[in-house]
């Protein structure tokens, strides 16, 4: 019996950060060889809202090359560009069909989204839930990885597999998988660098807020000595009155690869002042061999542009037969 297959894509927007890293992809890479996982680029979601044209590309090809660089190995996952293979947008538009308006309407994130953009809103908005649920059928994926905001949507894929081999298909022969999520081991929750008590987040104004991937150690030093700290001496985990004191101690022993018991030791009776040096050494230290990794990828596109090649060529045979099935299944007449 075959590995279970996993599917999951991120947006090309804005740059990968260490809540990103530290969060989900480090454990993706450690775990990958445990199932056929199919990973891709979300670009058709990511013009679901106002996109700059020039930077789509360039933020695609970053994002491939972030991931090679963290560990993603070929030979456990298939990575590709989502609008590469049709089949995304062609099932979406079957699944429009039969998908009730009341379903989209009620998601949550469409009506917080739909609130700050106004008349403006898209219809592309209050349709990507369909579109998530298409990214995830095409591949007959046993397992979605998702956090707490995407539950929703992947309650709505199994809605819509449901009531697709319900109205189409043999009871004992379903056209379409059912998904589970995959609550994978809990990764670290890293605060923002300007407020311990909220996530570290692409979309937050303040560039401070954050450490890139790709940040340069000027730029990790600047972002760590102006990140906002306590007046106390002495540095200590878990103190509810302390959010940014446990955060960086946090970033500390996820950076440094030592245990919690070591960084409390090492640090209770630290001041910030140093501190701050300490942290911003690992960080730089820890980055680094990301950092070259990806600009060596980056370095030679014909490389980048094979494995995009060859991850377009694995996942269109998935897709495409996964589409005749659905489209056999609603009377479409298949050329031969």
């Amino acid at each position: 019996m075959g590995k279970q297959r996993v599917l999951s894509g991120v947006q090309p927007t804005g740059n990968l950060h260490l809540g990103n890293y530290l969060g989900a992809i480090r454990n993706w890479v450690e775990a990958q060889s445990d199932y056929d996982n199919y990973l891709f680029v979300a670009d058709l979601h990511a013009i679901t809202v106002p996109h700059d044209p020039k930077e789509l590309a360039s933020n695609t090809y970053n994002l491939v090359a972030l991931y090679l660089a963290c560990g993603l190995d070929l030979n456990y996952s298939t990575i590709f560009v989502q609008s590469h293979v049709s089949a995304h947008s062609e099932l979406t538009w079957l699944l429009n069909c039969i998908t009730p308006l009341n379903w989209l309407q009620d998601m949550i994130q469409f009506k917080e989204k739909a609130v700050k953009q106004g008349e403006n809103v898209g219809v592309g908005l209050l349709d990507y839930p369909v579109l998530m649920s298409a990214d995830i059928l095409l591949y007959q994926a046993d397992f979605v990885p998702v956090g707490e905001d995407q539950k929703q949507h992947l309650e709505l894929t199994r809605d819509i597999v449901n009531r697709f081999n319900h109205l189409f298909a043999k009871p004992d022969q379903p056209v379409l998988k059912l998904p589970a999520p995959l609550i994978r081991k809990e990764g670290a929750r890293v605060m923002s660098l300007t407020d311990g008590t909220r996530k570290m987040s692409k979309s937050d104004p303040s560039e401070l807020s954050r450490i890139n991937l790709l940040d340069t150690p000027e730029q990790i030093a600047n972002k760590i000595k102006r990140c906002k700290t306590d007046p106390i001496r002495g540095l200590t985990f878990d103190d509810p009155e302390r959010p940014e004191c446990n955060n960086l101690l946090t970033l500390y022993l996820l950076l440094s690869g030592k245990n919690k018991e070591d960084v409390a030791a090492e640090c209770q009776d630290m001041g910030w002042g140093q501190f701050k040096p300490l942290l911003t050494e690992t960080a730089i230290a820890a980055l680094k061999p990301i950092q070259e990794k990806y600009q060596a990828i980056m370095a030679d596109k014909g490389y980048l542009e094979s494995v995009l090649r060859e991850g377009k060529q694995k996942a269109e045979a998935v897709a495409n037969q996964t589409l005749a099935e659905v489209k056999a299944a609603l009377g479409y007449t298949i050329p031969h």
